[in-house]
């Protein structure tokens, strides 16, 4: 998709305009379905919201008259440029602020006649008292106006959140899938769903890791409902459609918030009661990692010091060999001590390799998420029948982990540790024995010149079509994170069968190419205004340097963000609404946000020293990806250690 920077209106010319004629509208009745503002059908929908679960809720079935909403859909797709989005929390192909309309020239917005119809009629007196006859939710802004065009292709998705910002009040959507004259299929994803909440260990509410409503678009179906922090979770199902060949199918729609009364309106609230429950977005920036402490004995390893023959017996038994002569270790510990990050490829001895990989490929097709699945998007109970378990909630988090053992069940010592009979065993092995070992720790120590003091470990399984991390951070300390990753990659056809060109194409698609999501990304600390869970970036961007590896290359993805209204290069078109010159200096500043991405792999440690602030997330994998996404992830508490002769001081 283009990116142009372009923007025949610029924002200082635009601003100077002033909001005229084309922001009232005398009677909007007629621009909506015959009927909509009758007692009856108020009264009923009413009476839906109040009843509805998990969340209140309503759906209008048909909003606006067919012939206005089919000449809206024409004007958005010849007339409107739009601008493909990427962040830790959705991917979508999205206009600028339709509110900015006003700012356009009568020229420029007589090629958007019915759009700026439709939008009058929704910010209209008469349909937002509709809304609050509706929902109760109070008096509603018609000067705040707030809403885009979203188009949803292939790929796209939003993850579970709230909505809450700012003095949003009802969120709504309006439906224009396309082709129109085609019943979208439930198989295309794309789908609303609802989440129920429940109460989380600190007594916040927080919602289940699946949701318990699901409601496909449809054309002018129109779906709204009042912001309520800590409860209105939702999000959009990815769309597996809109390929070559898929007709043009495109999850379309007009999406946007009412806001509540603004100062000077009736209605206004100078300063509204604070919500009893914390939003979304303020409890990812409240997330913390639960860490077990070293026990006392041994004594703590020095960094200094070479590993035990104790430590290095104990060792063999996981990893390569390579990783445990003194002179790699040093050149490894004074690579981290300059760039504060590694990888280290085929980190796992191979007979344990050899053991994981083809196993984790199997369990993937037994639990129906393998390449050849049924539906590309799996159910959310998938992977969960066996030893694994969903871990929420999903307004931070989706990802499987494994059970932990029953209370009495015996352990049984294997060794080699690839002799397990399971997958599952081996990666509870590397969960459970070696990130949490003495051995390692003091590995950790000699590599990273620091001292381990707690720790925290899970095997993690992502799986596709599901699960991913949001964008959290530490706000007081540093962290060492270490992460095995354990996914297979493609599975090769015979070499004689393969053309170099196949086997090149392959190279690049897939979790390399940053086709199926998963990546494990790092970003600079963000401005306090901002939101803590959105980041910019431009997955379609090829990579650039981001990570040392061991033997001196490079692996990862350097994100391009962009966040901006572009306007097409299409000198015909109308331009997307203007953007300020703050937004032009934040797409120049946020080419250096991005800290640091790797992309999955199988048999590769990544260690990552993480200061404090600094926002770390994995990736959605995306229905594509032909398997889980799967790792071992560790993280540690680290402290530095003294030399005698400063504690003499």
């Amino acid at each position: 998709m283009a990116r142009s920077h372009s923007r025949p209106i610029s924002p200082d010319s635009a601003a100077k305009r002033l909001k005229t004629s084309h922001t009232v509208v005398a009677e909007p009745v007629s621009s909506f379905a015959q009927g909509l503002f009758d007692h009856n059908v108020t009264s009923k929908l009413h009476k839906s919201y109040k009843t509805s679960e998990p969340f209140k809720y309503a759906i209008v079935e048909k909003l606006f008259e067919d012939e206005l909403l089919k000449s809206v859909k024409d004007e958005c797709l010849s007339e409107l440029s739009f601008t493909e989005k990427e962040t830790d929390i959705y991917k979508v192909n999205q206009t600028g602020d339709l509110a900015s309309l006003n700012y356009l020239s009568q020229e420029q917005i007589s090629l958007l006649p019915n759009l700026l119809t439709l939008r009058n009629a929704l910010y209209s007196q008469k349909f937002r008292s509709f809304l609050q006859t509706v929902t109760g939710c109070g008096p509603l802004s018609g000067k705040k106006q707030d809403m885009s065009v979203n188009s949803y292709t292939q790929g796209c998705h939003l993850l579970n959140h709230d909505d809450v910002i700012g003095t949003r009040r009802v969120s709504y959507i309006l439906y224009m899938p396309l082709p129109n004259y085609t019943l979208w299929q439930k198989d295309w994803g794309g789908a609303l769903e609802l989440y129920p909440v429940k109460e989380g260990p600190d007594g916040i509410l927080e919602p289940e890791s699946m949701p318990s409503k699901s409601i496909p678009p449809s054309w002018n179906q129109f779906i709204f409902f009042e912001v309520q922090p800590g409860r209105s979770f939702h999000s959009v199902e990815e769309v597996v459609v809109g390929g070559e060949g898929d007709d043009g199918r495109q999850r379309l729609s007009i999406s946007g918030w009412f806001h509540a009364a603004q100062e000077g309106e009736e209605g206004y609230i100078s300063e509204p009661a604070a919500p009893e429950t914390k939003s979304s977005r303020e409890q990812l920036a409240s997330t913390s990692t639960a860490f077990t402490p070293y026990s006392p004995q041994p004594e703590a390893p020095h960094p200094d010091s070479p590993l035990s023959d104790e430590h290095i017996g104990f060792l063999s038994e996981f990893l390569n060999p390579v990783y445990l002569q003194s002179r790699t270790m040093e050149t490894l510990s004074a690579r981290f001590a300059s760039e504060s990050s590694l990888e280290l490829h085929s980190f796992l001895s191979n007979p344990l390799a050899e053991a994981l990989q083809p196993r984790l490929r199997e369990l993937d097709a037994r639990d129906g998420l393998g390449s050849d699945r049924s539906s590309r998007i799996p159910p959310h109970t998938s992977g969960t029948s066996g030893a694994w378990r969903i871990r929420g909630p999903p307004h931070k988090w989706r990802y499987c982990v494994l059970n932990p053992p029953a209370a009495n069940a015996p352990r049984e010592a294997v060794s080699p540790r690839a002799a397990h009979e399971s997958s599952d065993e081996i990666l509870r092995s590397l969960q459970d024995e070696l990130f949490s070992s003495h051995a390692f720790r003091a590995w950790l120590a000699v590599i990273s010149g620091l001292l381990p003091l707690s720790y925290a470990s899970e095997a993690r399984r992502f799986r596709p079509g599901l699960d991913y991390t949001l964008a959290t951070s530490e706000e007081k300390d540093v962290r060492l994170d270490v992460v095995l990753g354990l996914t297979p990659g493609l599975v090769q056809e015979e070499k004689k069968e393969r053309s170099s060109l196949s086997t090149a194409l392959d190279d690049v698609r897939g979790w390399q190419s940053a086709e199926w999501g998963g990546w494990e990304c790092y970003m600079a600390p963000h401005n306090e205004e901002d939101d803590p869970a959105v980041y910019r970036s431009a997955s379609q961007r090829k990579p650039s340097a981001t990570v040392n590896t061991s033997n001196g290359t490079s692996n990862g993805h350097d994100h391009d963000p962009t966040n901006g209204n572009d306007a097409s290069s299409n000198e015909n078109k109308a331009p997307s609404p203007p953007v300020s010159d703050d937004d032009e200096q934040m797409h120049d500043e946020e080419d250096e946000s991005t800290l640091l991405t790797v992309q999955p792999g199988f048999n590769r440690l990544l260690l990552v020293l993480r200061d404090e602030r600094v926002m770390r997330f994995v990736k959605y994998v995306s229905a594509a990806a032909e398997g889980s996404r799967w790792d071992v992830c560790g993280e540690y508490e680290v402290g530095m250690v003294a030399d005698d002769e400063e504690d003499k001081h």
